[in-house]
């Protein structure tokens, strides 16, 4: 087998496994720090309003272009979703979405994945993320410097930052850029079959769908892939 000379992460269910998204609690727990609501607009009605935004948008709801659509910048986001109402904060724009996601989703490491990152250091294979993710690249950052301290990331690329989401190639060139290597000599590992699996593939870099932290897959990806359902597997696969 050729090892990768690095290998590249998605961020949920694959670093960090979240909870189901609660929106409604993290809206609930940012209004509560806000400073100016003149119109006592709840919780409740923030989250029909940004549901029907992220509809307007194709983030949800039947007709979505999640796979297909450039990214949205939360900050914009936010700042119609907020200025619609009225509703101020005395928070920075990565303070409120960091509250938001907290709130929201927390998380916490997935099982193993602090050894296996810690060994593909120790061998001198490098690492960096890829996440589609309309937060900021700083919250980002900031999260998983958190959650996994010792981590040895090269880069962290947030969708957000630069408009392309998984699968387009786009986002995984530039990665690819950013290390200076070729797509043979990189892998991916992620949970999502369309755009972790299928998207790493279509741009040249040996996908490795990752199981473990799944709570549900209804399709089996078209591709050549390796299949990982605890990061151990990947750890021995390296050291055979």
């Amino acid at each position: 087998m050729d090892y990768p000379k690095m290998i590249l992460f998605d961020y949920g269910q694959t670093l960090i496994e979240e909870q189901k998204f609660n929106r409604l609690e993290g809206l609930n727990v940012l209004l509560g720090k806000a400073t100016k609501n003149p119109n006592n607009i709840s919780a409740e009605e923030i989250f029909d309003f940004y549901t029907e935004l992220n509809i307007e948008i194709g983030r949800e709801g039947d007709g979505k272009k999640f796979f297909n659509s450039i990214e949205i910048h939360n900050y914009c986001f936010q700042n119609y979703l907020y200025e619609y109402f009225g509703i101020e904060f005395n928070l920075t724009q990565n303070e409120i979405d960091r509250i938001l996601w907290d709130a929201s989703a927390p998380g916490k490491p997935v099982e193993n994945i602090e050894l296996l990152l810690n060994f593909l250091h120790e061998k001198g294979i490098r690492t960096g993320v890829i996440s589609n993710l309309s937060y900021s690249g700083e919250t980002l950052k900031n999260r998983i410097n958190a959650l996994l301290p010792n981590n040895n990331f090269e880069f962290i690329i947030a969708s957000s930052e630069y408009m392309f989401k998984k699968p387009h190639k786009k986002i995984f060139e530039l990665a690819l850029r950013k290390a200076n290597l070729e797509s043979k000599d990189v892998w991916f590992c992620g949970d999502n079959v369309i755009a972790d699996v299928e998207g790493a593939s279509l741009s040249g870099i040996k996908p490795i769908w990752f199981k473990g932290a799944l709570r549900e897959e209804k399709y089996a990806p078209m591709v050549d892939y390796i299949e990982i359902n605890n990061w151990i597997e990947l750890k021995k696969l390296l050291e055979e």
